[in-house]
């Protein structure tokens, strides 16, 4: 018997550097400095697609899209999304609701919450109430708090696909033959 649902977690960190864009959740958000990465390196979208992977038995975002696979050089993190959400649909299982929390010094992320919400709510085809998406400072702790990266925190609850079929008799809506 299947589970009746999968919790995943993930997590991931980038470092900060000059002449990349920032992208967080989809959003280009002003900056002096970007995410180093592959992709567009947009730790919150990566943290999420770990949690989906993870949760459905699938390993890791690594595994799935390689740094060493030109297809993915420079790719918006959305379209991992994406893909990361098709994967797991392929084993049984949906997305039921996000939560995640970035961790940057700089810059406030607060305006951008918004639009993040409606592109991975979007991206992994929910309504926006099931999406969280929280941002924190360290304090001026660790490498987040110097600014030297930028990391994110992301669970996701998986349920089997076959709940979303909506419950219809063989017969049709109509009602039972007479």
């Amino acid at each position: 018997m299947k589970a009746a649902f999968r919790i995943g977690y993930g997590y991931d960190a980038h470092t900060l550097v000059e002449g990349r864009p920032l992208i967080l959740g989809g959003v280009r958000i002003p900056s002096d400095r970007g995410l180093l990465g592959h992709s567009d390196a947009d730790v919150l979208l990566h943290a999420l697609c770990d949690a989906i992977l993870g949760a459905a038995s699938l390993g890791d975002l690594g595994t799935h899209f390689p740094d060493t696979d030109s297809r993915w050089k420079g790719v918006s993190s959305i379209h991992l999304l994406e893909e990361t959400n098709r994967l797991a649909r392929g084993k049984g299982w949906k997305v039921g609701n996000v939560d995640s929390t970035v961790c940057a010094q700089q810059p406030r992320l607060a305006p951008y919450i918004p639009e993040m919400v409606r592109n991975i709510a979007q991206a992994l085809r929910l309504e926006e109430g099931c999406v969280g998406v929280k941002a924190t400072t360290t304090e001026g702790m660790g490498f987040v708090g110097r600014g030297e990266g930028i990391a994110a925190h992301a669970v996701v609850l998986l349920t089997p696909v076959e709940d979303e079929t909506p419950s219809i008799p063989p017969w049709g809506e109509e009602g039972a033959p007479e």
